[in-house]
């Protein structure tokens, strides 16, 4: 289960309490997105402006990261930096979505400087930043991005094996959305030539329960989620002992 940034149900999102809260209600995982800042800083954050958070039209690229810093979130918080996330949570495995071609490189140094690579997934959906990313952290886990996710699941929904295996390649995971332009992604039938070539497979975003219970039913690795509490509740529920 991946925390998706944090748990901010009463939160402001992407903030160090948001990602504590989702911590102690045991999520295994945090699920994050990194811009730059002005000054070449990786920066915690899922949107490009920062309207929704802050009601202010700026951009996250025109600030420089000390300016990110004195922007009050709520509930006394603000911009967080990749390095000091992983700096406060030593032993918590994140899941990065680079957001930008300027983020890549602050990333990558943010990641060696904690020596962190073994316990990050790098994502994007843009296969040239992924690639960039990976590039400069041999052995890093990865995710498909958009071309390659597109690609696979052609392969797994028209039964072709080699195509799947082919758009694959060198990857650990697929993370797609439950559905997408009306049509259906997650099938039983996607999800076994997904694991076939060798990939987890991680759906986003959901947030209800019923829905999450289904889809550990057809046998998905991981659930991306505004809500790990209701998460963390039903995996402990699922348990064989609490059967």
């Amino acid at each position: 289960m991946l925390a998706h940034r944090g748990l901010a149900v009463d939160l402001p999102d992407n903030t160090l309490l948001a990602f504590l809260r989702a911590l102690a209600v045991g999520a295994p995982y945090l699920e994050i997105d990194v811009h730059a800042s002005s000054d070449g800083v990786a920066v915690v954050s899922h949107d490009p402006d920062l309207t929704r958070l802050a009601g202010r039209t700026d951009k996250v690229s025109d600030l420089t990261y000390a300016q990110l810093k004195r922007i009050d979130l709520g509930e006394g918080q603000s911009f967080v930096s990749l390095a000091e996330l992983l700096d406060a949570f030593p032993d918590a495995r994140l899941n990065i979505d680079i957001k930008s071609a300027e983020a890549v490189k602050p990333t990558v140094v943010a990641i060696r400087m904690a020596r962190a690579r073994d316990r990050v997934l790098i994502a994007s959906f843009s296969e040239r930043r992924r690639k960039a990313a990976v590039r400069l952290l041999p052995g890093v886990a990865t995710s498909a991005s958009f071309p390659r996710m597109a690609l696979a699941l052609v392969g797994a929904k028209l039964g072709i094996p080699a195509l799947t295996g082919y758009a694959l390649r060198g990857l650990h995971a697929v993370q797609v959305p439950l559905s997408s332009g009306g049509i259906r992604v997650v099938t039983r039938r996607t999800i076994t030539a997904l694991h076939a070539a060798g990939v987890e497979v991680h759906i986003w975003t959901i947030n209800d329960r019923a829905t999450m219970d289904g889809l550990l039913d057809l046998g998905i690795d991981g659930l991306v989620t505004d809500r790990a509490d209701v998460a963390v509740r039903l995996l402990h529920d699922r348990s064989p002992q609490n059967r």
